[in-house]
């Protein structure tokens, strides 16, 4: 883990700290648990942080993902769970299904040597049935989003009246998805006595006005970083138009020398469509988005760490929280319009040391994205060029070569074939390279095992043609503005959902509960009109039957949404929305 980042209340270290964890004032039973899983060095974040939640004081931690701030807050309240109580003690607030599982499977780890210790994970999209179970029986340590909670508090099945620790993971990003309020709700329903630790990237005014109401004269701990991008990253680009960017993946694929790789896309329809290609080109792939189930979910990531899979296609919300080792790529279909979801996304490679490659694909007219990614990395991106027909073959033949070195190798089969082979040569008098050519034939198949320069020459510029491209690999305000002018997206249908001006909700909160709820990304919402009584939202056409059922569940302002397809035409009175956002 890293040493080289601020502590506190000081300037950056020039020499790395010789701290341990046991000096931090950590147990046995955790610091065991801490060798178990090759953990030597505190981070600066758990230096600072630890010793002081374990000295009673509330802590405001400003770090960014990959600091090691979850350690930092687990492991002094595992330290000082009592066991003997059955009523919850800590709760995990975290902005999505994906980062409350990764907290809560961290747990799971650092408790290994802590006997009785019960976590529970606490979202949307999971049936209330396990969740309810475990609580009857007892648990110590919840993780949960937000909206989650909420319904559990309102429908009186989770007692919070001994709480004794609260965090706040990623707070900025639970207000940005709308959350403020059902946040604020627990603050101020949980004992006073508790301990409260807030972590954020960033400090926005909503968060410091938070800070000082719920937060007992609180420590607040700086970590700084030098790069938002870790340094072992390669980053790379490739200018590319829309049309010609499955032909363009397929021959990175080819030429690119990679063990495991994440593929994003904007949209779930988008990752299903590219996996699917990809199969049929001869790929183990496989799509994950707001629309896979759980279950499923989990299974595939299995498959990505065993290697039984080789490429993930996700969308942001999909892969938040996926720490795979063996992931050396990370392939931007669609580039993101924001730098942040950037370092999320090619934070996947390139972990705890590792070297990784990211590669971007970018229209013409999204190279001012490079650029502000540039700015605020502070890296700088390399310009790549499309392999070529000859690289694509040479890499081929390399390829072919392996296959038969490796079958060369398993000595009883070739003496079997052997005497097949010469057995045939002697009866149709036929060279026995002519007859290792016909069966490398009959091994490819129908496909070519070479590439014909001159069918490849007319799409060798996949960037010449213009760029006639889908509305999802615009630039977000291009985006906008053709959104706005269109009168309707084949893809999208209008929802009706029970909660308007009068419930004072805004578009935020809309996107957060039913980003959590139903697994969606920002990129799955269009317009959001608020009426007086009700809301409109367009959202995926091609919505599961199963994703309906668990925004059917969902609360906004305490209030169920009732979600149901528009039946079309304004309200009376209303030929007009008076306020409407896109996302």
């Amino acid at each position: 883990m890293s040493t080289d980042e601020t502590n506190p209340q000081a300037e950056a270290q020039t020499e790395p700290t010789a701290t341990t964890f046991a000096d931090l004032g950590l147990g046995e039973s955790v610091l065991k648990a801490l060798r178990d899983v090759g953990y030597e060095t505190p981070s600066a974040i758990q230096a600072a942080t630890i010793p002081t939640l374990l000295q009673g004081r509330d802590v405001v931690g400003l770090a960014q993902t990959g600091t090691g701030k979850t350690a930092a807050f687990a492991l002094p309240i595992l330290d000082r769970l009592d066991v003997s109580q059955k009523t919850p003690q800590a709760l995990v607030l975290a902005p999505t299904r994906e980062l409350a599982l990764q907290v809560c499977e961290a747990f799971e780890k650092y408790a290994s040597h802590v006997k009785g210790v019960h976590v529970l994970p606490v979202y949307g999209g999971q049936g209330y049935g396990v969740q309810l179970s475990a609580l009857r029986r007892g648990v110590h340590v919840i993780v949960g989003t937000p909206g989650r909670i909420m319904d559990h508090l309102d429908k009186g099945t989770l007692d919070l009246s001994e709480l004794k620790y609260l965090v706040l993971d990623e707070a900025d990003e639970m207000l940005k998805m709308g959350f403020a309020e059902d946040v604020e709700t627990i603050l101020a329903d949980t004992p006073s006595t508790k301990q409260v630790a807030l972590f954020s990237a960033t400090m926005p005014a909503t968060i410091r006005r938070m800070s000082k109401q719920y937060l007992h004269d609180p420590e607040e701990i700086t970590v700084k970083t030098k790069t938002t991008t870790s340094s072992t990253i390669t980053q790379r680009y490739l200018i590319v138009s829309f049309q010609q960017k499955m032909d363009a993946l397929t021959r990175i694929l080819e030429v690119e020398n990679f063990e495991g790789m994440i593929i994003f896309g904007r949209t779930k329809s988008v990752t299903e469509e590219i996996a699917e290609k990809l199969r049929a080109r001869g790929y183990s792939a496989a799509a994950i988005n707001g629309d896979v189930a759980q279950p499923v979910r989990e299974r595939t990531v299995n498959q990505l760490k065993s290697g039984k899979l080789d490429i993930l296609v996700a969308t942001d919300v999909a892969a938040r929280g996926l720490d795979v080792e063996r992931i050396s790529h990370v392939v931007n279909f669609d580039i993101p319009t924001d730098t942040e979801s950037y370092v999320h996304r090619i934070g996947r490679t390139g972990r705890a040391g590792r070297s990784g490659d990211a590669i971007s694909f970018v229209t013409p007219r999204e190279r001012g994205l490079v650029r502000a990614i540039e700015r605020a990395t502070r890296q700088e991106l390399t310009e790549m060029r499309l392999p070529s027909v000859d690289e694509v073959n040479v890499t081929r033949l390399s390829r072919f070569d392996d296959r038969i070195t490796a079958a060369l190798g398993e000595g009883d089969r070739i003496e079997r074939f052997r005497d097949i082979i010469a057995h045939y040569v002697r009866h149709h008098d036929v060279p026995e390279v002519d007859v290792a050519a016909a069966l490398a034939v009959v091994a490819q198949g129908e496909s070519p095992l070479l590439l014909d320069a001159e069918a490849e020459r007319p799409k060798r510029d996949f960037a010449d043609r213009g760029d006639r491209r889908s509305n999802f690999d615009r630039d977000s305000r291009d985006g906008q503005r053709e959104r706005r002018q269109r009168p309707s997206n084949p893809n999208m249908a209008t929802y009706r959902i029970a909660v308007g001006k009068r419930q004072r909700v805004e578009p935020r909160q809309i996107v957060g509960a039913l980003a959590n709820e139903g697994g969606l990304s920002r990129g799955d919402f269009g317009a959001i009109q608020i009426r007086p009584d009700f809301s409109l939202v367009e959202l995926p056409a091609n919505l599961s039957s199963d994703t309906l059922s668990r925004l059917s569940d969902t609360r906004i302002s305490g209030q169920l949404i009732e979600i149901r397809l528009d039946s079309g035409g304004p309200s009376r009175g209303e030929r007009k929305p008076r306020q409407k956002r896109e996302y």
